[in-house]
């Protein structure tokens, strides 16, 4: 287990930014309609070691991430389980939810996000 301080690669500094510039339109849906205003504080795009995730709540040590096409392939699958594993090892939860998910089924993603966030603060 690592140390449970999240660690921040600061060289990603300009690809988080990016990515918070040029959000997907469920990331921006999620953003918008939910996680910007929820009582709690969460991040979007925020580096934790040398990976972006797409939503961070510190105060639950979750992280949130939308899934699109690329993801479902051998080779998006291989690396999110790396990425998913290391961040645990940080004691972080993470939550994922498909594109499709987010256009189909809102309110039942945010009621889950919400359950999440509840359970683990």
């Amino acid at each position: 287990m690592k140390e449970t301080t999240v660690v921040k690669n600061y060289k990603m500094l300009p690809t988080a930014r990016r990515l918070r510039r040029e959000m997907t339109p469920q990331e921006k849906t999620l953003w918008y309609q939910f996680l910007r205003t929820y009582p709690i504080k969460i991040y979007k795009q925020r580096i934790i070691e040398s990976f972006v995730v797409d939503f961070y709540c510190a105060q639950a040590r979750l992280v949130i991430e939308l899934d699109g096409a690329q993801h479902y392939t051998e080779q998006g699958k291989a690396y999110d389980q790396e990425r998913s594993q290391i961040l645990r090892e940080y004691g972080l939860y993470v939550l994922r939810f498909s594109n499709r998910e987010i256009e189909t089924q809102f309110p039942e993603v945010c009621q889950k996000i919400r359950q999440t966030i509840e359970a683990r603060r």
